[in-house]
């Protein structure tokens, strides 16, 4: 298989992976815009290794469960799981909201770990697989502004300030004013998102490193979450103190120190903002 046909393979995967049930051969051609048969062949190769799966009735294409098993088997042998979900159960009992924890990877973060802490009345309960956005999130600027400005500011400006995703109403649109919310989070130790990443929602998060020296790489972000009324303003000092001990446990036992060192050193975006 050529390069191309492997990138053609992996953005196949993308695309089932956004899907909550089967899709046409003839809308995926049009979303990858590729023949028809083209994408034929590379679903047949898919299916014969277990990634992709076509409904007998509908001939529709799916996702097979293989892929996500394999990212939840290499979670448990990171340890990950195991590490992260007291520490998470813990903060949402107090909290009573939504609590999720990504961790760093190359220059993206990736929620691994949730709990939810909401009893009564509305639920915030995200999809697992939502991306990230950097500049639109409270876990992505909480990592952002642990860099140095120059760095956090040509990560955003590289990838530009859409998304696949609909983001909320108050997202940043300019390197400006980005940089003016990154000031914010320094200054304060904690960042926030209200409507940014979606609306109707706000987030309150922290970073926490690889250990609890506070030179030690960055190693995700942890966050509370829920909907815009319960998550007020005058809330966020608690939540951050909640925050901030949880991200001081993690960093006591976060079992990747290892292999973030080795790799930090390799993940360091370069260039300045033009």
């Amino acid at each position: 298989m050529t390069v191309a046909a492997v990138s053609r393979c992996l953005t196949l995967l993308e695309v089932l992976a956004g899907e909550a049930g089967s899709i046409e051969l003839s809308d995926l051609a049009g979303r990858l815009d590729m023949p028809a048969s083209a994408v034929h062949r590379l679903l047949t190769t898919l299916i014969s290794h277990g990634w992709v799966t076509q409904d007998a009735a509908s001939q529709n294409y799916a996702l097979s469960l293989r892929l996500s098993a394999l990212a939840f088997r290499n979670l448990d042998a990171r340890n990950v799981p195991d590490v992260v979900q007291s520490v998470l159960n813990r903060l949402a009992a107090e909290t009573q909201e939504y609590c999720r924890l990504a961790i760093l990877e190359g220059q993206d973060l990736v929620w691994v770990a949730r709990a939810q802490g909401a009893t009564a009345g509305l639920r915030y309960d995200p999809d697992m697989g939502q991306e990230i956005v950097l500049h639109a999130t409270a876990n992505g600027k909480a990592w952002l502004s642990t860099l140095p400005e120059e760095r956090a500011l040509e990560i955003v400006y590289s990838r530009g300030f859409t998304a696949k995703r609909k983001l909320g109403p108050n997202s940043a649109r300019s390197i400006d004013e980005l940089r003016v919310r990154l000031n914010e989070t320094r200054e304060r130790g904690f960042a926030t998102s209200v409507e940014e990443g979606e609306a109707g929602t706000a987030a309150v998060a922290v970073p926490f490193r690889t250990s609890s020296d506070a030179e030690a790489p960055v190693a995700g972000t942890i966050s509370v979450a829920g909907p815009l009324m319960r998550i007020t303003e005058d809330r966020w000092p608690d939540l951050v103190r909640s925050l901030k001990k949880a991200a001081e446990e993690l960093s006591d036992i976060w079992p990747l120190r290892v292999r973030q060192r080795t790799m930090t050193p390799l993940i360091v975006a370069t260039g300045a903002v033009r």
